[in-house]
């Protein structure tokens, strides 16, 4: 028996996607040298866009089907380089700000308590993914997540 998840505290399956090109090699009729698309990227991101959305607009506005096939990095890696990326991964800062509307909502609504488990959720995978990060070296050791802090993200 298969049992298939897709969703972290719930039993539903998730979303379908979109899906990646099965080559990871540049495609002939995609115009942009390496240089040109980390130039993009770097643009895109002075204008304040965020990696994933870098990506889709690369993909969507200028034809780019892969940022790593085509320059052999990945958007994190340039913007890094570049030094332009954020102090935190988006994913967490994403989290940070989801936690923050919530927990202002509940300051308003004390009594909605299907939000306050989202809430609980919401924290459980904050804690999760710090966990990850510090042991992947990508935020501070002494860095913790605390109501003050998803104000300030």
């Amino acid at each position: 028996m298969c049992v298939r998840t897709a969703r972290l505290y719930t039993s539903k399956r998730g979303r379908s996607g979109s899906t990646r090109p099965i080559s990871k090699k540049t495609p002939t009729w995609c115009k942009y040298t390496a240089e040109e698309v980390e130039a993009l990227v770097l643009k895109l991101a002075r204008e304040g866009n965020s990696p994933s959305i870098i990506g889709v607009m690369l993909r969507d506005r200028y034809a780019v089907p892969l940022v790593k096939s085509v320059t052999g990095k990945n958007v994190d890696e340039i913007l890094r380089a570049g030094q332009q990326a954020g102090t935190l991964p988006e994913d967490l800062s994403a989290l940070l700000k989801k936690a923050y509307a919530l927990k202002r909502h509940l300051e308003k609504n004390r009594k909605d308590s299907v939000n306050k488990r989202s809430l609980a959720m919401i924290e459980s995978k904050i804690h999760r993914l710090v966990k990850y990060y510090r042991a992947k070296g990508e935020i501070r050791q002494d860095w913790e997540y605390k109501h003050v802090v998803a104000s300030v993200a």
